[in-house]
């Protein structure tokens, strides 16, 4: 699998469409909800995975990127696919791979070969449900060969500008693709995105539900592991709903998962209130506001683009004022770098600078120069490890070392505290 990443990003629907041809189509026998969506995405897809595992059915998810293991992309009720049974389905795709090649088609990606894979896997182990994660932007990610029970467009933010476009409605163009014909669409977009979303759901008739309209959440408690809230759907009102995740942005994904559970319930899926309090409050979603360690506090967060530091900026004041944070920071070259940097390095006492472990790091080191400008301690280290280890050095009683950046980056950190 990893061999094939040598293909890189090549969109399109064509080799995906012959590859599960071949594979007489599984994702056809597969009950989906689909989601997409800047951020948050991969938030929903396990709250509303939990919520449908605790209702009593057996839920795959399919999410990318993994943070250690190829397995982590593939879940039922929590329980990652054993390295074995992944292996042997590497094996049985690799005849057909080649079979395409020899009759003139091109490489399938990484992206495309995980993603037959999935729904392959998922329909044999005959799953009542596959909650699916969009891998990038929508309209010809590999995942949109699907027509889904549901689908969701979390929100529309600033990422992948080299991919998807260089403005918010170009973004939001893409990431509309995945609307089908009647299928109901779930978002908490806004703005310029929002118009583009609702022009595509009017063109392809399907029911539009938006998170702050149609569903509303209140927050009552911010806790020191996640919050409490209450949230009024269409079908219900549910109070008290532990979120335990932190961070404030984690509350509307709560909100879209309820609404899009909501929408299951309409096409016959058995789901109490009980239920949805208890699914989200098993939610477990890593590498997002996760601690990994109390002494001294280390928080870890894949904020990797302006939207998700924001989020992050925000959390750090909510759930840890006053005190000190050195920060660890590596971030893509295709990201808005001085952007983030000028978001999350005024908030700490000291950054550390460090190379995420990929080709599209570039010029990682320039990041030093835009942190200087607004902290006095600044400190350029390769080695992701190593990186970890200056800012261990760098605490002061009381201080949180927060690790941020690319998934890439602070997967690498996270192996350190497992």
């Amino acid at each position: 699998m990893q061999n094939l990443t040598k293909f890189g990003f090549n969109f399109g629907l064509g080799r995906i469409t012959e590859l599960l041809r071949r594979l007489d189509n599984p994702h056809l026998d597969l009950r989906i909800i689909h989601i997409g969506g800047t951020n948050g995405k991969g938030s929903t897809t396990a709250m509303l995975g939990a919520i449908l595992q605790q209702s009593g059915s057996r839920v795959g998810a399919f999410t990318s990127p993994h943070l250690h293991s190829y397995t982590e992309r593939y879940r039922i009720n929590g329980a990652e696919i054993s390295e074995n049974d992944m292996a042997v389905m590497i094996t049985e795709l690799r005849p057909h791979l080649e079979a395409m090649v020899r009759e003139g088609y091109e490489h399938p990606t990484e992206f495309e070969v995980g993603t037959a894979l999935a729904f392959l896997y998922f329909q044999r182990q005959r799953v009542d449900y596959l909650v699916l994660e969009v891998g990038l932007g929508g309209a010809i990610d590999s995942t949109n060969v699907v027509i889904p029970l549901v689908a969701s467009i979390t929100n529309v933010a600033m990422d992948h500008m080299d991919y998807l476009g260089n403005t918010e409605k170009e973004i939001a163009t893409v990431k509309a693709g995945i609307i089908k014909e009647g299928v109901p669409l779930v978002t908490a977009a806004a703005g310029e995105a929002l118009e583009v979303i609702e022009g595509v759901c009017r063109e392809k008739n399907a029911p539009l539900l938006l998170v702050g309209r149609n569903v509303i959440w209140r927050e009552r408690e911010i806790t020191g592991s996640g919050q409490i809230i209450d949230i009024d759907g269409r079908l219900g009102n549910y109070r008290n709903i532990t979120v335990p995740l932190m961070g404030r942005h984690q509350q509307i994904n709560a909100a879209t998962a309820v609404a899009l559970a909501e929408v299951l319930v309409e096409t016959g899926a058995k789901i109490t209130a009980d239920d949805i309090a208890g699914g989200i409050a098993r939610t477990v979603w890593p590498a997002r506001m996760e601690i990994v360690s109390r002494d001294p506090l280390v928080l870890i967060d894949g904020a990797h683009n302006m939207d998700g530091a924001v989020a992050l900026g925000r959390a750090l004041e909510d759930y840890f004022p006053g005190r000190g944070i050195v920060m660890v920071l590596g971030m893509l070259g295709d990201k808005e770098r001085s952007r983030v940097v000028a978001e999350l390095a005024p908030r700490a006492r000291a950054v550390v600078i460090t190379r995420p472990n990929s080709p599209r790091a570039g010029n990682w080191q320039s990041m030093a120069g835009e942190a200087g400008k607004y902290v006095e301690k600044v400190l350029t280290v390769e080695d992701i490890s190593g990186a970890v280890r200056a800012a261990l050095e760098l605490v002061a009683p009381g201080d949180v070392v927060c690790i941020t950046g690319s998934l890439y980056m602070v997967a690498e950190a996270r192996e350190m505290f497992m």
